[in-house]
């Protein structure tokens, strides 16, 4: 006002010689002489506003933004509808009956012959005097099968192992492979080690041609290079040189085998669900 006074007001008109405004202290409508308004400190004002409420809007949009990164980045996206999980684990991506499904691969403990070590979450062979050692799964078939030759294997390196992972998404890719499992009375045999008298370790095991792929910080992707034969297979992790962790992931693949039990389906996503979209929020003027 010219007389050094302010009200706030969220919108105003010019009606002749009067300006009329809507109160936003009394919500009510009210008139002032058009003479009584500082009008070059009221277009000041209300650049102000503007511009601090467009630093406001932006600084929201980063955030989110920023926000929607780290979660992606948790939770990646692998296919319309279907996010891993922020709790991480190791699940293979299957498709059945034409439609994406997401399952959880639970760590069997492979039972070693003639080890005594204790039911760890990670167990290795510890080398001894001339011996050789057998990776064996119990039962002919692993719970989860796949209907897809060529699954996507997907491994959160911060929930592998009773202690964190000491490589990364970049160097995974020398510690994780893909086995097929061989039938033998009943079980399936993942390999076969032979520690020689000097400690030095030889493993026989039928590794699959796999590629390991970086997701994001946390995430990798295993997959077969080559479609996989129907039968038993299992994700085996290399801990070092001549090292195997004995607990495996195991899977099957059969495409006339029945669905998996408790996989994760996509969420519905409507064709014509619109973007979330960010309304700018009017600024109040002030006569």
């Amino acid at each position: 006002m010219t007389n050094g006074t302010s009200e706030r007001v969220e919108k105003y008109e010019i009606r002749a010689e009067r300006v009329r405004y809507l109160s936003s202290e009394r919500h009510e409508w009210e008139e002032i002489p058009y003479s009584l308004v500082d009008w070059s400190a009221t277009e000041k004002y209300a650049k102000e506003a503007a511009s601090k409420q467009e630093v406001r809007i932006r600084q929201l949009a980063e955030d989110e933004a920023k926000e929607r990164a780290e979660e992606e980045a948790d939770t990646p996206l692998i296919s319309p509808g279907l996010r891993l999980p922020d709790r991480g684990g190791v699940l293979l991506l299957d498709t059945f009956q034409g439609r994406p499904e997401l399952n959880q691969l639970d760590q069997s403990g492979a039972n070693v012959n003639k080890n005594t070590g204790g039911n760890i979450f990670r167990a290795v062979i510890n080398p001894v005097a001339s011996s050789r050692r057998t990776i064996e799964l119990e039962g002919q078939h692993a719970q989860v099968q796949s209907h897809n030759g060529v699954p996507d294997i997907y491994v959160a390196l911060d929930s592998v192992g009773d202690t964190p992972a000491t490589y990364t998404p970049e160097t995974a890719k020398d510690h994780f492979r893909i086995a097929r499992c061989e039938e033998k009375k009943g079980k399936r045999i993942v390999g076969i080690v032979d520690i020689a008298i000097y400690g030095k370790a030889k493993r026989d095991v039928a590794y699959i041609e796999t590629q390991v792929k970086p997701l994001s910080h946390r995430w990798v992707k295993v997959t077969p290079s080559v479609p996989l034969e129907r039968g038993e297979y299992a994700l085996v992790e290399l801990l070092g040189d001549d090292v195997i962790n004995t607990f495996v992931w195991d899977f099957g693949v059969d495409s006339s085998a029945p669905g998996n039990a408790n996989s994760h389906k996509p969420e519905p996503v409507p064709d014509n669900y619109p973007p979330p979209v960010l309304q700018k929020r009017r600024s109040p003027a002030r006569p």
